[in-house]
């Protein structure tokens, strides 16, 4: 390979991580993350799946339309290079909406505690998928990117189990 195509070949996969692996990331992140809470909180406060289904839903889909239009009007990508607004916007939406539904899902089992073990395998692969796609595409350190996401996503999950509990002591 010519030093021009290495060059050339470098400059694609840095547009790539950039333009599309960037924003799928950051939505996967929000929304893996951002509807931990309301989830768990509804589930810990009326103990029935399907209500904890429907605001895993609203939360998974509300959290998808803000992260896609957010990133989308951030900027028009001239200045910076991070693809079209449009492009960015759909991938981000998506990611967010699919990474808020993937621990969603479980609540359609109708006993609670099955439901419940199944959204804390599902939420621990996709925080761990979440840190190998930042090692793999982001070149964060294996063990610090799983360290900061787990931490991350612990703290949220923690305080969405907690504010379900301190809802049902009322």
């Amino acid at each position: 390979m010519t030093t021009k195509n290495h060059t050339h070949s470098k400059k694609a996969d840095a547009q790539y991580v950039l333009q599309k692996v960037q924003p799928a990331l950051l939505g996967l992140m929000d929304g893996s993350v951002s509807t931990l809470a309301p989830l768990f909180a509804a589930a810990g406060l009326t103990h029935q799946t399907h209500k904890a289904f429907f605001v895993g839903l609203a939360a998974s889909l509300g959290a998808g339309i803000s992260m896609g239009l957010a990133e989308a009007l951030s900027d028009d990508g001239k200045v910076t290079g991070r693809g079209t607004p449009l492009s960015r916007g759909i991938i981000t939406g998506f990611a967010t909406a699919l990474g808020g539904m993937l621990h969603t899902l479980p609540f359609l089992i109708a006993d609670l505690n099955t439901a419940l073990h199944f959204a804390y395998i599902v939420v621990i692969v996709e925080l761990i998928v979440i840190a190998m796609i930042r090692y793999r595409f982001m070149k964060t350190p294996l063990w610090s990117t799983v360290i900061q996401v787990i931490i991350g996503g612990g703290i949220v999950f923690v305080l969405g189990i907690w504010l379900g509990t301190l809802g049902v002591s009322d």
